[in-house]
């Protein structure tokens, strides 16, 4: 793919923007779209119609069910169209034989109730992917825009009814009003006429109508939310921005290039030679130098006056008054009053009456009490169960039993990581690749480092762990030589996998060379 070329602006959206963009894709090619699937989908409706002429429900069900099919057009004309290649009608009618072939049974069985076809239908018609690649493949997309692709289809489906019946009442307000008091129902009902198999044809005409209009969109939908989720896994758009700069580097770099050229033609042999020296500056009488500073006696009190005398003219003669809230000052004591005595007494004899009320309500302590417990056994719960993975580790520490512990996933980042999928000498078979094929050697020392890492110190690592995150696991083993190789390591596959720079071949001995020591020569059992 072309990024530079697509016809859309290339960056993150959130799915509603997305949705709003496969709409605008769609209004763009209208034409091309509409007459496509026309041409497609009306002669195929027809022989239905001519099969099944006394079962129009069998013939729309079948034509309906027939919809996955016919989407791999529209999708053939976008996924061109988006990158400045719009193809002709004859072109994308000429593709279309080899755009049903790859899994068409898959799509008209089992897959094809998926809420998410739309969303799904790039993976399995543009990166051609099929069985456990394609699984993987849409559980990765599906992380974040699945439920607007689901929510898509719903509401796909209730827009078509709503137009279907909003058609069908278009038609009948538009009858003639002789025709319409003609009309006896009990006629058309009747199976003998015939009339009544006229009318459901119909009523499937303005279905197939208005899917010449609705299904592309749908399909430019699912589509953008594809292209979407694409742009946020693999940064297309910061890949753009890093061409746009290179190609303006590039050419600035050239212009200055040529201007300083230019401007050292023009300069006359002379200005080569060397320099004459520079005058010496002229004598500041007000400078530090100045005899009138060098020779005269300073005093503490001559200095104090001087700074205060500086201080009351411009422009640091500026005073202010600043205020703040105290508190006031402490009254002296005075002698009690006998009323405030009394106020006091009869308080206390209050505070003891409610006290001996307060006795007589054991039920409502002992609910109390049987609350505070309740909420302390709660909290105990929710700690242990919030850091029972720090709990679990410090027990296997202490050489506690512990439950049996899940076996570690074989793929990790997309890697196979299953010690029977590595050499039994790693070391040495990436010396043997490194002439030829340096990423697939770099690649095979940092796979089989992941592998130790998970199946021998038992590393927990996921799926949604960085590179960084990685290591920050690696130093919680405080093996100071393990983390070292895993820096260097971990360095030079970054700078091999996102900025294709090759490692030295220096390099190769020193890498090789740490994982025997680490690791040794043989694959552990």
């Amino acid at each position: 793919m072309r990024l530079t070329e697509a016809s859309v602006a290339i960056r993150p959206r959130t799915a509603w923007e997305a949705i709003d963009l496969g709409v605008l894709l769609a209004r763009r090619h209208a034409g091309l779209l509409m007459a496509s699937w026309a041409l497609l989908t009306l002669p195929l409706f027809a022989l239905l119609c001519a099969l099944l002429w006394q079962y129009p429900g069998w013939a729309i069900f079948l034509f309906w069910w027939l919809k996955p099919a016919y989407e791999r057009l529209p999708l053939y004309i976008l996924s061109q169209a988006l990158f400045g290649n719009v193809p002709t009608l004859k072109q994308a009618l000429r593709a279309l034989p080899r755009l049903l072939g790859p899994q068409l049974l898959a799509s008209l069985t089992w897959r094809r109730l998926s809420p998410t076809r739309s969303f799904d239908l790039p993976v399995l018609q543009l990166e051609g992917l099929a069985g456990q690649a394609r699984s993987q493949r849409l559980i990765v997309l599906g992380q974040r825009d699945g439920a607007a692709a689901t929510w898509l289809t719903l509401v796909g489906m209730h827009l078509e009814i709503a137009l279907w019946m909003g058609l069908a009442a278009l038609f009948y307000l538009m009858l003639p009003q002789q025709i319409e008091l003609n009309w006896s129902w009990e006629t058309l009902i009747a199976a003998s006429s015939g009339q009544w198999l006229w009318l459901e044809h119909l009523s499937n005409l303005l279905y197939v109508l208005l899917l010449i209009v609705w299904e592309p969109v749908y399909v430019a939908c699912g589509f953008s939310l594809y292209l979407n989720r694409r742009t946020a896994l693999e940064a297309w758009d910061i890949e753009l921005s890093f061409r746009r700069l290179r190609q303006r580097l590039t050419g600035s770099a050239y212009a200055l290039l040529l201007g300083c050229a230019l401007l050292l033609s023009q300069l006359p042999g002379a200005a080569w030679a060397d320099s004459a020296p520079t005058a010496s500056a002229p004598f500041d009488p007000q400078g530090p130098d100045a005899p009138r500073l060098l020779q005269q006696p300073l005093t503490s009190q001559a200095a104090r006056a001087g700074i205060e005398a500086l201080l009351d003219e411009p422009p640091f003669e500026h005073r202010e008054t600043v205020t703040r809230w105290r508190f006031g000052e402490e009254k002296p004591a005075q002698e009690a009053d006998p009323e405030d005595l009394e106020a006091l007494l009869e308080m206390l004899k209050n505070l003891l009456k409610l006290g001996e009320w307060w006795k007589s309500l054991d039920i409502v302590a002992q609910v109390f009490e049987a609350l505070l417990w309740a909420a302390l056994v709660a909290l105990l719960v929710f700690v242990l169960w919030r850091y029972r993975e720090w709990l679990q580790t410090f027990g296997e520490h202490l050489g506690l039993p512990s439950r049996r512990r899940l076996q570690p996933p074989d793929q990790l980042f997309g890697l196979e990581l299953a010690p029977e999928s590595l050499p039994e000498d790693v070391a040495s078979a990436a010396e043997r690749l490194w002439a030829e094929q340096p990423r697939a050697a770099l690649g095979l020392l940092y796979r089989a480092l992941l592998s130790r890492l998970l199946h021998e110190h038992r590393l927990p690592l996921k799926q949604a762990h960085t590179e960084g995150e990685v290591l920050q696991l690696v130093e919680t083993l405080h093996q100071q030589e393990l983390s070292a190789y895993s820096r260097q390591l971990t360095g030079h596959w970054q700078a091999l996998a996102y900025g294709h720079r090759l490692p030295p071949e220096a390099l190769r001995q020193g890498l090789c060379q740490g994982w025997r020591e680490l690791f040794g020569q043989e694959r552990p059992a």
